[in-house]
């Protein structure tokens, strides 16, 4: 009698919806405003993918006075959006125990702009002068100067305001594939040659999701979840229906509008930002052994990292490689 009524009472509970149940909480925090770059984490809380794995995930937006890698650092927050490997090797240098668990962007989405019919090739663009802020300046143009032979004199300082590229035709530009080039046409009237720095070698991985040691170490399957489902969340986000999650970006940014969120989604997908290499056959997010290596083995070529670091202890790519979403690619 009393098995009896367990066994009632535990398929009663399996019944319940995942997200009728208490579910552990989790806090993912984003490096920038809400934007289309963000947008698989935000489907996933939006059509209840996290709480179908079993998690209640809520989002924190990053900004120009917002430090959530900071807060992850803390115990605020459970997982962060980290930009690039860079960031990952630096956190190995200071000893700092963050470690990036998937991949969400296979190439890095750094751009070099330039006025149409003034560069041809990537190689071409050292025939110009070009605005590169200080931290691009430190990190992917010391790769620039190392691997092509551009060089610091071609360089002026990027203050972030488009006018001097777009009044000299001899000057070229950084930028973000899904936001200068935008800008450039729609304030210059012209759509400029966009040359992506990740096809010209530079092979870090960005978008990353970061988390502390002691997480994986301590709570595996709740990383396990986080990754599965925002991987999910990547796959429904580029290829079924997104209205969801643009309107939770655009409620949390209201300087985001549906047709700057369309333009970034169409670069994503035909400049496989997200789904390209190793994501193809491995699963969106994948991390490899071999492509990390590469990247460390350019960033000592070019002295912007310390050769001694142990470059394995950055990343642990034990969450995925493993195929998961790809059956929800249409």
């Amino acid at each position: 009698m009393k098995s009896t009524a367990l066994a009632g009472a535990l398929v009663a509970l399996a019944a319940v919806p995942a997200a009728a149940q208490d579910l552990p909480k989790a806090v993912f925090g984003t490096n920038w405003l809400a934007q289309a770059e963000h947008g698989g984490f935000y489907q996933s809380v939006a059509d209840g993918t996290y709480k179908d794995c079993g998690l209640d995930v809520s989002i924190v937006q990053g900004g120009p006075q917002v430090n959530n890698r900071a807060m992850m650092l803390a115990g605020k927050i459970d997982y962060h959006m980290g930009g690039d490997l860079l960031q990952a090797f630096n956190a190995v240098k200071e000893g700092v125990p963050v470690v990036s668990v998937a991949a969400i962007f296979q190439k890095h989405p750094q751009v070099i702009l330039a006025h149409p019919g003034k560069a041809e090739t990537f190689e071409d663009l050292k025939n110009l002068t070009l605005l590169i802020g200080d931290n691009g300046y430190q990190s992917y143009y010391q790769w620039m100067m190392a691997a092509y032979g551009f060089t610091a004199e071609q360089r002026q300082p990027y203050t972030f305001n488009p006018g001097p590229f777009l009044a000299d035709d001899n000057k070229g530009m950084q930028g973000y594939l899904s936001s200068e080039p935008y800008l450039v046409e729609k304030e210059g009237g012209f759509t400029p040659a966009v040359f992506l720095i990740a096809d010209a070698g530079y092979s870090t991985y960005a978008t990353t999701i970061e988390t502390m040691a002691d997480t994986i170490a301590n709570k595996p399957e709740q990383v396990q979840c986080f990754v599965d489902g925002s991987i999910k969340g990547w796959y429904n986000y580029l290829y079924g229906d997104h209205s969801a999650a643009d309107a939770m970006i655009m409620a949390e940014n209201p300087e985001m509008t549906q047709d700057k969120i369309n333009y970034a989604i169409e670069k994503m997908l035909s400049e496989g930002i997200v789904d390209s290499g190793d994501a193809e056959t491995m699963g969106i997010g994948a991390m490899t052994d071999e492509k990390v290596k590469d990247f460390f083995d350019k960033m000592v070529d070019a002295k912007v990292t310390d050769a001694d670091i142990d470059w394995k202890s950055a990343y642990d790519n034990q969450f995925v490689n493993a195929q998961v979403g790809m059956d929800l690619k249409k």
